[in-house]
């Protein structure tokens, strides 16, 4: 239970920052900017996984629990629990968030739910989302699945997301993560392209996991 906490409240914590800062900057007139709600969102990873990784290993994405499970680092009965503690955070986020930021500035950018960009295919879209989480995991791996990993994972795995957000954003709305697009798209953000937000994470930390696994863990 205690490592359900943990993935709970971090995963919380990524939405409810996520999603505050698009608000913040929307009703801002655009104060943050991009770079700004890259920042919001990779600090808000940097501290929970720091915060968690010793309880739960700070998963705080069912991608990552997915590619975790992949690797035969989680057993499957504690991955879908993890996943459910997540998704159960995201949305708890999201009602937060609907509690503390006016309805009119989450009006204003949908909840702050990730959404293909205007002029990019689902396509396109669901290459992004597939190849930034790809990285994510292959960082995760390296620096904290990864026996050998340096004890700074919250760092890096904070600045993928930063990385991530900065060169995705305007194409998937770069979720980077099932959940990140899962609560706030079911409180009021619209389910529209659910499955790129799902599937395409999920691919691109299996593959990443796999490839890890196979060519580097272990190796040296």
């Amino acid at each position: 239970m205690n490592k359900l906490i943990a993935e709970f409240f971090g995963t919380f914590t990524l939405i409810f920052v996520g999603v505050g800062a698009i608000a913040a900057d929307s009703a801002t007139n655009g104060a943050l900017g991009l770079t700004g709600i890259a920042l919001a969102h990779g600090l808000a990873i940097a501290v929970m996984v720091s915060a968690t990784a010793a309880t739960s290993g700070g998963h705080l994405n069912p991608a990552v629990t997915c590619g975790a499970l992949l690797a035969g680092k989680i057993p499957a009965p504690t991955a879908l629990a993890y996943i459910a503690a997540q998704c159960a955070g995201a949305l708890f986020a999201a009602f937060m968030v609907k509690m503390a930021v006016p309805s009119a500035w989450l009006d204003a950018v949908g909840m702050g739910t990730p959404a293909v960009g205007p002029g990019v295919s689902v396509g396109q879209a669901f290459v992004m989302e597939a190849v930034l989480t790809f990285f994510l995991m292959f960082v995760v791996y390296g620096t904290a699945i990864d026996a050998r990993a340096p004890k700074m994972a919250g760092l890096f795995i904070g600045l993928t997301i930063v990385m991530g957000i900065m060169a995705g954003g305007p194409i998937s709305g770069a979720a980077i993560n099932p959940a990140r697009h899962f609560g706030p798209a079911l409180l009021g953000g619209g389910m529209q392209n659910i499955w790129l937000y799902w599937v395409g994470p999920i691919l691109g930390a299996a593959i990443a996991a796999l490839v890890y696994k196979t060519t580097i863990e272990g190796k040296s």
